[in-house]
């Protein structure tokens, strides 16, 4: 048998063991490399998978295994680009074996949304990772990372992410879950000083009424942590309590729109303990989440309409950086072509609905995809070229000056130029971008050739 189809079979058997939510996040993108001196060397996307299934499904993937070939294997994991192999411990995280107990008033007080969950969360380059750490903390609360700080700009997924995490620990225990606002704890510990809120009742405290609130409880989320700058007394009170929950191995999770270090008007203990845990980011989707993000919105909606492929892929390109922006767009072209009589929807009726949501001056021509298919044509290689692994002088030059003329043209990020070619570091961007910079100064083809390019693109 080979190895991957071996592969395959191992996969079959993972899917009827465990959960659909967990096979998709850490088994569905991995592959057998090899099995080489009773090793099985496996293949996985990031270092967070490495981690996640050596310490929780090591035993699994070894019964399996040794069900299909016989043999006992120890495990390697290893990711796509590593040269040296390097070995993960093999640590059994404890299981969680608590059953739940549906509570509709406790849910209530828990402030979680209930259809923000893992299944209607769309993963893509710009979130798998911070998804993967979400999910490892909703598996293991307390024990993974903590705490887990998630940050990005607004509208990108990190408040469904958190309640998403609050939901399936729920679902799954009895811990006790608290979202809440970074604006609410400021109110919450405001009411302390407040005559009015002096007591509960006449024999609850007010003080003893926050404290338990905040500190009697399994799992804090904190959304929009950066709004605590400027509260001096309030951020004492999130400090104590923070040390509170995180000595007695209490999760937390905390979101901002900026990273940890960046927040410079909160406490340097605060931001500090900030980066106990893990830290991770959410970037602008690229086109393709972004049509994924669509379709997902048209199928939860139900619309009765048919939305052509060419309004989607226009709606995704004109609008990059919020979620909430791209399922307005739908919204809109909806209640359009309803005023309209019900004119069936097409490419015209969009550009003429969302005329006043897309941003001036952004149009196909100016996108990330464009520069590609132009760079791609010039040198005839394929767009599939520009953003896949091949490294051949052929493909890697052309990639750098497509990376070059998305950053010089567009003025976009490294880090979202980086995710339009094919999920790349935003160092390998910036070399990429520092490399043709001084091409151009020092080689008088290059240079004229840049200049042809950018004649197609403008």
């Amino acid at each position: 048998m080979n190895n991957e189809l071996l592969w395959k079979k191992f996969l079959e058997n993972v899917k009827s063991s465990v959960n659909s939510l967990v096979y998709s996040t850490w088994f569905s993108t991995t592959y057998l490399l090899k099995l080489d001196n009773n090793k099985a060397t496996i293949v996985v996307p990031l270092d967070i998978h490495k981690k996640r299934l050596s310490e929780s499904y090591q035993d699994l993937i070894t019964s399996i295994l040794t069900k299909l070939t016989g043999n006992v294997y120890d495990l390697e994991f290893i990711l796509e680009n590593e040269v040296e192999i390097k070995k993960e411990p093999n640590i059994n995280s404890p299981s969680n074996t608590e059953i739940d107990i549906s509570n509709e008033k406790f849910r209530h007080e828990s402030n979680l949304k209930r259809e923000y969950t893992f299944d209607t969360f769309i993963v893509g380059n710009s979130n798998k990772l911070a998804h993967a750490a979400a999910f490892a903390v909703a598996e293991s609360p307390g024990l993974t990372y903590n705490p887990l700080f998630i940050y990005g700009n607004s509208g990108l997924g990190k408040t469904h992410l958190m309640h998403a995490i609050g939901n399936y620990i729920q679902e799954n225990s009895k811990k006790r879950v608290l979202y809440v606002t970074s604006e609410q704890f400021i109110s919450d510990f405001s009411g302390i000083g407040r005559k009015e809120n002096n007591q509960i009742d006449e024999n609850y405290n007010y003080v003893d009424y926050f404290k338990d609130k905040y500190r009697n409880i399994d799992v804090l989320i904190i959304d929009d942590i950066q709004f605590l700058a400027g509260a001096t007394q309030t951020q004492q009170e999130f400090f104590h309590t923070f040390n509170t929950l995180y000595n007695d191995k209490k999760q937390i999770i905390i979101s901002s729109d900026r990273s940890p270090n960046d927040l410079k008007l909160l406490e340097d203990r605060l931001r500090t303990r900030f980066c106990w845990g893990l830290t991770v980011d959410i970037y602008p989707p690229d086109l393709e989440l972004r049509i994924n993000i669509l379709k997902k919105k048209i199928d939860g909606a139900k619309i009765d309409k048919n939305i052509p492929e060419d309004v989607l892929e226009y709606i995704a390109s004109n609008m990059a950086s919020d979620v909430r922006q791209l399922e307005g767009a739908i919204t809109r072209l909806l209640a359009y072509s309803t005023i309209m009589g019900g004119s069936e929807i097409n490419l015209n009726l969009a550009i003429d609905a969302l005329k006043d949501n897309i941003n001036k001056g952004t149009s196909e021509k100016n996108d990330i995809s464009k520069i590609q298919k132009i760079v791609a044509e010039y040198f005839q290689i394929s767009s599939d070229d520009l953003k896949g692994k091949k490294r051949s002088s052929s493909v890697a030059f052309p990639r750098q000056i497509a990376m070059f003329l998305s950053r010089d043209v567009l003025n976009e990020s490294f880090q979202r130029i980086g995710l339009e070619f094919g999920g790349r570091d935003h160092s390998t961007v910036m070399h990429s971008c520092e490399k043709i910079e001084h091409d151009i100064k020092t080689n008088k083809n290059i240079r004229e050739t840049i200049e042809k390019i950018k004649k197609n693109i403008t």
